[in-house]
């Protein structure tokens, strides 16, 4: 199963804003044996949200997109995603029901009297329009729910506000309640050692010769002003434990035959 992003918003393509949901989800994903695989950046223009979202609903993938799902001018995803599905929006009871309970924990709070009649309070219901068919993901900051829709060959898209503080935990929840069975903890482990001296032109025939040897994925990331390290080469395996042990092993063997200089080695 592969996991995507959709992250939307023109403030933080213009950098208004900082996004906080990829580093987010890596963290999210990982703690669970799971991994991101991609994301996509869209600002808020109608066309654009449509066209990335047909993809995802396409594409069999789990995808999570966060923002413009609220009732403002600029928010335009909750009707992106109906058209990208090609069906109607109506507003969905539970999450209507959530709004109003909202909006009288709001009341109450304040010492008003609650008018569900109010243009405001009618407006706020906007915010529970979904595509039908839709499913509630339930919001415990504010009970003003996200929602998923199914796309193709058993993938689906899940939809939550832009703030992290709400969308964070809504993340969690999905992926707790309907993922469980693809958790993969222990199951996945990363390795890696500090090279010094050493160019990646020249390590690629031992990196190729361990990914052919062994069940594993080789990753390079080199660095010229690394704090501690310097100039250097991080260079390791990722994959089953079992596979990552041996795999390793060969790698650092092979290390040593080139005759560079190794420094700590990396768990993760």
């Amino acid at each position: 199963m592969h996991f995507g992003l959709i992250i939307i918003g023109d403030e933080i393509l213009s950098g208004k804003r900082a996004d906080k949901h990829l580093q987010k989800a890596i963290e999210l994903l990982g703690a669970r044996g799971l991994a991101v695989a991609y994301a996509h950046y869209v600002g808020d223009d109608p066309e654009r949200i449509t066209a990335t979202l047909a993809t995802a609903f396409r594409s069999g993938d789990t995808v999570f997109s966060f923002g413009g799902i609220g009732a403002t001018p600029d928010d335009h995803t909750r009707q992106c995603a109906a058209r990208a599905l090609g069906v109607e929006m109506a507003l969905h009871p539970e999450a209507a029901a959530l709004i109003r309970e909202r909006m009288q924990d709001v009341a109450r709070e304040q010492g008003l009297s609650y008018d569900p009649y109010r243009e405001d309070n009618v407006h706020r219901l906007n915010m529970g329009v979904f595509p039908v068919g839709a499913r509630i993901i339930p919001n415990p900051y504010n009970k003003i729910a996200g929602f998923s829709c199914d796309g193709a060959h058993g993938g689906a898209v899940h939809f939550v506000p832009g703030f992290p503080v709400m969308a964070h935990p809504m993340v969690e929840w999905v992926l707790d309640t309907q993922y469980r069975n693809h958790f993969q903890r222990d199951q996945w482990v990363e390795r890696s050692v500090i090279v010094f001296g050493g160019l990646e032109a020249t390590l690629t025939p031992l990196m190729e010769r361990i990914e052919r040897e062994f069940p594993v994925k080789v990753f390079s990331l080199p660095s010229v002003d690394h704090p501690d390290y310097g100039r250097h080469i991080e260079l390791g395996v990722k994959g089953a434990p079992s596979a990552v042990a041996p795999g390793f092993a060969a790698l650092l063997e092979g290390l040593r035959q080139e005759g560079v200089r190794l420094g700590p080695e990396l768990v993760r």
